[in-house]
Parts: C-alpha cells; sequence; structure tokens
C-alpha cells in the first residue's frame, strides 16, 4: 500500500495581515498545508527551502517586488514546477499582462472573492 499523497503546500508572500488572514483561512478549510512571509526579502531562499506547490505572492511588498520574486523564481530551473498566483489591489490590464509576462500562472486582483480564489487554487494544483 502506497503512502497517501501529501496535501499541497502554499507559501503565502503578503505583508498585510487581514489578507493574510483571509488566505491562511481559504488553505485550510481547502485542506492545504501554508506558510507565510510578510517581507519579500527572504520569499527566495524560502521558496528553495521548501518548494512549495504553489506560491500567493503579492505584487507590492517590503524588501522586494513580487515581480522580482516571480523574475528569480522563473529563472531558476530546479524551480520550475511551482506555480505563481500573483495578487494585487492594482488589478489593471497592464498589471496582468505584466504578471503574466514575467511568469506567473495566474493573476487574482484584490479584493478577491474567496470562492474564486479556492477554485482557482485547485485548478493550479489539478493542472500540476
Amino acid at each position: 500500500m502506497s503512502p497517501a499523497p501529501s496535501r499541497p503546500l502554499v507559501l503565502i508572500v503578503e505583508d498585510e495581515d487581514n489578507i493574510a488572514m483571509a488566505l491562511e483561512y481559504v488553505l485550510t478549510r481547502e485542506g492545504f498545508r501554508h506558510d507565510r512571509l510578510a517581507k519579500g526579502g527572504s520569499a527566495v531562499g524560502r521558496i528553495i527551502e521548501t518548494h512549495p506547490d504553489i506560491v500567493l505572492l503579492d505584487v507590492m511588498l517590503p524588501e522586494m517586488s513580487g515581480y522580482d520574486i516571480c523574475a528569480l523564481v522563473r529563472a531558476n530551473p530546479a524551480l520550475a514546477d511551482i506555480k505563481i498566483i500573483m495578487m494585487t489591489a492594482r488589478g489593471s490590464a497592464l498589471e496582468r499582462k505584466r504578471s503574466l509576462e514575467m511568469g506567473a500562472d495566474s493573476f487574482i486582483a484584490k479584493p478577491f472573492e474567496l470562492a474564486a480564489l479556492r477554485d482557482e487554487l485547485n485548478r493550479m494544483v489539478t493542472k500540476a
């Protein structure tokens, strides 16, 4: 009998506590394991260390932007299988386009509906 597959790990990189708490709530309800960072400066190191299945990545972060983090992750072939969902309050078409050009797999404008986030997370896991 093979061991049960582990639950997907999601790294939340979000500096606003109220948003991070909402994300943690959804992740817990959906059966995801999760970790959180509030600053961008240590995100790439944590991604390399923990190799999460999905990174929920805010665009505007202290120390390093989500765009820079996304570009560094995408430049590392060992991290190619990690899904990145960019999040920003500036939900313009330009922001969406830039996120996808930087290598993000998906983009969610804040504020977001929890059901839409849940659906996107589940879509990313089944896409793997």
